[in-house]
């Protein structure tokens, strides 16, 4: 293809980080993005910039012409959740898209060779997506090793035990994930309480998880309840993930609980 463009999305996560490190020396003209909605975690600007001085290369920043408040208000209040993704769609995907254009795209994804998701799709017939991963045989391990061979490392987030990038109020969030949050960004847990809306009223009430609004979550009592059920499950997938460092096990556990849940221009 004459004229094409080579662009690889970063989301942030350990799987698009590796998949930028292992084709840095493959394509010289390779255009490495970042879909940006505003509210990402400031530990994944920061894994960026490193990404970023890595490479060589400048990560281009997309944003949405209109924030994530504008479409909060578009969307009458109604918070974004696993059924309604319009994040996902006017924050990322848009904005992706029309940075893209119609010229002619190698988009480069970061499925590991041993996963059977898809990923992103577009369903422009000027694009092709292609995994060089799955090309070359590199698993989870393998993108372990590739991450720690270049001193780039997990993203730092995970050692506070959030297990992806995305925004601070990301609806995929296990319960323990907002624990963390209120405790280490309490400013941001905060925010993503104010976006709640509590009421009787029918079709009022709109929280992140469902069933618990965050000011029910923040209470000691629950919290307990979240820490003595996460601790189970924690110390079973340790058991299954072998002998690794905490970090590599909630590297482990972001694999198994996001595979097919999780927006997936985000977890690239």
């Amino acid at each position: 293809m004459s004229n094409t463009r080579h662009i690889l999305s970063l989301s942030g996560g350990k799987d698009s980080t590796a998949l930028a490190i292992h084709m840095r020396d493959k394509v010289s003209d390779m255009e490495y993005v970042f879909c940006d909605t505003g509210e990402e975690l400031t530990e994944t600007y920061e894994y960026l910039d490193l990404v970023e001085s890595y490479l060589g290369e400048k990560i281009i920043r997309l944003n949405a012409r209109a924030g994530f408040e504008h479409w909060l208000k578009v969307y009458g209040g109604y918070l974004p959740g696993p059924r309604m993704r319009w994040c996902t769609k006017q924050l990322k995907l848009k904005p992706f898209e029309k940075y893209i254009g119609d010229e002619n795209v190698i988009s480069y994804v970061g499925i590991r060779a041993d996963e059977d998701r898809v990923g992103y799709l577009s369903g422009k017939d000027t694009i092709t997506t292609v995994f060089p991963f799955k090309e070359d045989g590199i698993d989870y391990d393998g993108v372990m090793k590739i991450l720690n061979e270049s001193g780039i490392g997990l993203p730092p987030y995970m050692k506070w035990g959030r297990t992806h990038s995305g925004c601070y109020f990301c609806f995929f969030q296990k319960k323990i994930e907002w624990v963390r949050l209120l405790e280490t960004y309490p400013e941001d847990f905060n925010k993503a309480q104010a976006y709640e809306k509590i009421s009787s009223e029918m079709g009022k009430t709109f929280t992140w998880i469902e069933g618990l609004p965050l000011i029910e979550l923040r209470k000691a009592k629950n919290i307990k309840k979240i820490r003595e059920q996460h601790k189970i499950y924690e110390e079973q997938f340790r058991k299954k993930r072998g002998n690794k460092k905490l970090v590599e096990v909630l590297a482990g556990m972001e694999e198994e609980e996001y595979r097919y849940r999780a927006c997936l221009i985000c977890q690239l």
